[in-house]
């Protein structure tokens, strides 16, 4: 390549970025062009084209991008040194070429017009509007604890592999878009991922890889919580790309099958948010409301921070940084801390479509 072209494509990088920045302020030009006219026919292109693959075409082509780049900086050790200048603009040449294949493939779809529009449903709560879900959510999920165990000491076993929750879930996917056309889910593309224990590690349960639209799930996460992990990711490959916005939809993806492993699952998530939210703000009131939990549900969230410890590690952290610094530049000023925003939009869903039906006892007698 010469070096003319070269230095275009690594120029060209100023374009994108004001490029990204003007549609990050245009979600109906995002939504209308990208989010529901490109986005479907690349994602749906990938995932029939990798799909039926049984390992992750996206992590071989990281790894092997990974060695190569290795490669290229050992064996050249010297012409950097000595051109660091050239080295440098080979750098944003490569970036520029990874941002636009970035947005062009997926990304874009951060800027699109906020679920909670479609869905027709507020976004801001108010404190006592959490601790009134929280309340809801733990009769519910205490419900559903009793009626699959028969004892509300006793924890939940989720009685299916991984695949099986796999067939579930994309099963649940076809039933909910008849209600909710938005939410439709063809060629399916759901993984283990290779690298579980890397992924538990960095404290990941699943991710979208975005250049081959490979839904990606940590196999080694305690199964009850799978699930959700599954419809989450899922959620990405349909094209929304927010975190807040995936949990929502694993939420409700997995709170409508029709399962009760999967009610459970999905409630017992929801709720673990919500006491979460309370917790941030009233260390008293969580207390309070943590004591009403089922033990059986308690000895579920002990299993999943046992996983968590299992796997903690001083880089931890620092991963999390990186990808709550990711999120920021990515229209979710919260960072990792977005992932928590799942519940002004269950108070929004639920203030609109109730927990309980309104002939349906909601006390525990």
């Amino acid at each position: 390549m010469k070096d003319k072209l070269r230095n275009g494509i690594a120029l060209s990088l100023v374009p994108q970025l004001l490029i990204v920045f003007w549609l990050g302020n245009r979600p109906d030009l995002v939504e209308s062009y990208y989010s529901k006219g490109i986005y479907p026919v690349i994602s749906e292109f990938f995932r029939i084209l990798f799909g039926w693959i049984p390992f992750s075409i996206g992590e071989t082509i990281y790894t092997l991008l990974i060695i190569l780049a290795v490669r290229y900086v050992f064996k050249n050790r010297r012409r950097i040194k000595k051109h660091p200048w050239l080295f440098l603009r080979n750098v944003v040449l490569v970036f520029s070429v990874f941002y636009f294949t970035f947005n062009w493939v997926w990304a874009l779809n951060y800027y699109r017009i906020p679920i909670a529009e479609q869905f027709a449903i507020r976004d801001s709560v108010t404190p006592s509007e959490v601790v009134d879900l929280t309340e809801q959510l733990i009769l519910k999920t205490n419900r559903l604890q009793l009626e699959i165990t028969g004892d509300s000491t006793e924890m939940v076993e989720v009685p299916y592999d991984r695949e099986a929750i796999f067939d579930k879930t994309v099963e649940a996917y076809g039933r909910i878009q008849k209600e909710l056309p938005f939410l439709a889910y063809p060629f399916p593309s759901l993984k283990k991922a290779t690298l579980g224990a890397l992924a538990s590690y960095m404290g990941i349960g699943g991710y979208l890889n975005p250049f081959t639209n490979e839904a990606q799930v940590n196999g080694l996460t305690p199964v009850f919580r799978l699930p959700v992990v599954t419809a989450h990711e899922i959620g990405h490959q349909i094209g929304y790309a927010k975190e807040n916005e995936t949990n929502f939809i694993g939420y409700l993806v997995t709170m409508k099958n029709e399962d009760i492993h999967f009610q459970y699952s999905a409630a017992a998530y929801a709720l673990s948010h919500c006491l979460s939210a309370v917790r941030r703000t009233d260390e008293q009131q969580f207390e309070k409301l943590f004591a009403k939990v089922n033990t059986g549900v308690q000895e579920n969230y002990r299993e999943l921070y046992e996983f968590n410890l299992k796997y903690a590690n001083p880089f931890e952290p620092v991963f999390k940084s990186i990808f709550s610094t990711f999120l920021k530049a990515n229209q979710q000023k919260d960072g990792i801390k977005s992932y928590s925003k799942i519940v002004e939009l269950m108070v929004g869903y639920h203030d609109k479509f109730p927990i309980f039906r309104p002939d349906e006892n909601n006390y525990d007698k």
